[in-house]
């Protein structure tokens, strides 16, 4: 780990404590404006793409939907999505590596290429951050930990409960790889996202604490869980109390919530964090409503309405850090940076701070 981000890393408290601070939007919904098909995945159509797409252009499977082969073949792609927010107001953006873990590229036949993904997608976003960066307003890179396609305690098999596809071992020896490669890349922050199975996201946490041990410095984290319903609890059957207990041992930097639902169905779970997690930071990014295949992002909120709701979780004082998630653009990021800016963030009961581990 570099002394660079770590520094970096260490300022992000005290910007916290001071100010709402503006995540981007989602990077799926952004890569699906560009149209691309097979043949742009695999590299055609960059402004230089003769070494990765002589490298990609004989795969025997499809790769497109593979978003985090983008980072390899299509980095003009990746950058001008992270350039964007950037200009919208973004001060922390995710590295496009949602499933850049050897276990969700095994879909792909591409394990052996999660390393290179992880470290080529810091690197970007590094770039990005630092093009964009100014004395008054830092832009932090966030390396993007996904849930992975399997699951430690769900069954993928509705006759056998007790079926499994992953162990926590494989796992952990997965995230660890991924973690290694966003911090030689440049992440200044880990953010554990998108959490449906806490089970997974404690081998993360496992992983994450392992690589701080052997590097011996610590980064900020942030973990961000998913309520899939109106039962208020995450896939793997933890309502958001239970779900904050059972990660708290990791001392966050930030917990929040993310995806499946928009700002208004989110808010009671937000309360609900600020009520439980009173010395941690809350974070949230919530979809842009419900899906709507007939709207341009996919989904149904334009970024005013969007704005709105974020702004009344800023008026009430629950939130510290504000993006979106799937069907927000740049557009969005910019509305809810407006909404917010004059508000108030919310304060803690305690000062966060980093020291070197022992």
């Amino acid at each position: 780990m570099s002394q660079a981000n770590y520094t970096r890393g260490q300022a992000l408290p005290a910007i916290l404590n001071q100010r709402i601070v503006i995540l981007d939007g989602a990077m799926g919904t952004m890569i699906q404006r560009f149209k691309l098909g097979e043949e742009q995945y695999r590299g055609a159509g960059a402004s230089q793409p003769s070494a990765q797409y002589e490298r990609f252009k004989n795969l025997n499977k499809d790769v497109k939907g593979n978003n985090e082969l983008l980072s390899l073949t299509r980095p003009d792609v990746i950058a001008d999505i992270h350039e964007r927010y950037l200009a919208a107001g973004a001060d922390l953006i995710e590295t496009n590596t949602f499933g850049a873990t050897s276990i969700a590229q095994a879909d792909y036949d591409m394990a052996h290429l999660a390393r290179e993904m992880n470290l080529a997608s810091a690197k970007l976003a590094r770039a990005a951050c630092d093009k964009y960066a100014t004395p008054d307003k830092p832009r932090f890179v966030a390396g993007a930990v996904g849930p992975t396609p399997k699951t430690a305690s769900i069954s993928p098999d509705v006759n056998d409960p007790g079926a499994r596809n992953v162990s926590f071992e494989e796992l952990r020896a997965a995230y660890y790889e991924q973690v290694q490669a966003l911090v030689e890349g440049g992440s200044d922050v880990l953010l554990v996202e998108t959490i449906f199975d806490t089970l997974n996201a404690k081998a993360a946490l496992f992983a994450i604490d392992e690589y701080f041990e052997a590097s011996g410095q610590r980064l900020p984290l942030i973990i961000s869980g998913t309520v899939t319903d109106a039962s208020g609890r995450i896939l793997s059957g933890q309502t958001v109390t239970a779900f904050w207990y059972s990660v708290r041992h990791a001392q966050p930097l930030a917990i929040g919530l993310n995806c499946a639902l928009g700002a208004a169905l989110m808010r009671p779970y937000i309360q609900e964090l600020n009520r439980v997690a009173p010395d941690t930071f809350i974070s949230c990014y919530p979809n842009a409503g419900l899906p709507n295949p007939m709207s341009d992002t996919g989904f149904d909120e334009t970024p005013e309405v969007t704005s709105r709701l974020v702004r009344e979780f800023a008026q009430e004082r629950l939130v510290n850090i504000v993006g979106g998630c799937c069907g927000t653009t740049p557009g969005h990021i910019e509305a809810i940076a407006q909404a917010v800016s004059p508000l108030p963030t919310r304060g803690l009961r305690r000062q966060f701070f980093y020291k070197e581990a022992a």
